[in-house]
């Protein structure tokens, strides 16, 4: 009797199962950080609506099997994440903020329960579901870049209304001499 162990061959994947592993590589190597959720449960509503807030802030989402997307992943050198494939598996990839994904499944994983976050990947560093919720926290990269150039205006508008008092003392003792003299005619 001849046994093969069947988890020692491996074999190429089927060329159609080929081309979506290299479409979803490249859409991984594009993307700034990476969010894997479990979404059995959830209604095709619920899904929709997910979908739609993903997409409004440059986020996609991707259901995807999971030897598949161990083949995509591995082949973009993250391995990282191998561990959370594990039953239905939906994966977030940021093209933009890469805070994004992390803020909005968060938010969403409150107000659904079915929803689950598992992990992620950012910077080509495992996230684990604490790190994902801290990330979550931090504000939008515009917002951060609005408080950085406000920051940067406050001294120079200080500087600005410093040397502008002695002309502006002057157009005061101007307009009150001004005044006097009005009075005294």
């Amino acid at each position: 009797m001849v046994v093969i162990q069947l988890a020692d061959i491996k074999r190429e994947p089927r060329p159609e199962k080929a081309k979506v592993i290299e479409e979803f590589t490249q859409k991984v190597q594009g993307a700034k950080s990476a969010v894997i959720t479990g979404y059995s449960g959830l209604t095709v509503e619920e899904v929709t609506q997910l979908r739609a807030q993903l997409f409004h802030a440059g986020v996609e989402y991707h259901v995807v099997k999971n030897n598949l997307a161990r083949l995509a992943l591995n082949k973009a050198n993250i391995t990282v994440l191998d561990d959370m494939l594990t039953g239905p598996t939906a994966i977030a990839l940021a093209m933009d903020d890469a805070t994004a994904p992390a803020r909005i499944l968060t938010k969403f994983a409150k107000a659904h329960e079915k929803l689950s976050v598992k992990g992620g990947w950012l910077d080509g560093r495992k996230v684990t579901l604490d790190d994902l919720k801290a990330v979550a926290n931090l504000p939008s990269r515009e917002v951060l870049i609005a408080k950085a150039l406000g920051s940067m205006k406050s001294p120079i508008s200080g500087i600005v209304q410093v040397l502008a008092g002695p002309q502006r003392k002057l157009v005061y003792a101007l307009s009150a001499v001004a005044q006097a003299k009005g009075k005294t005619a």
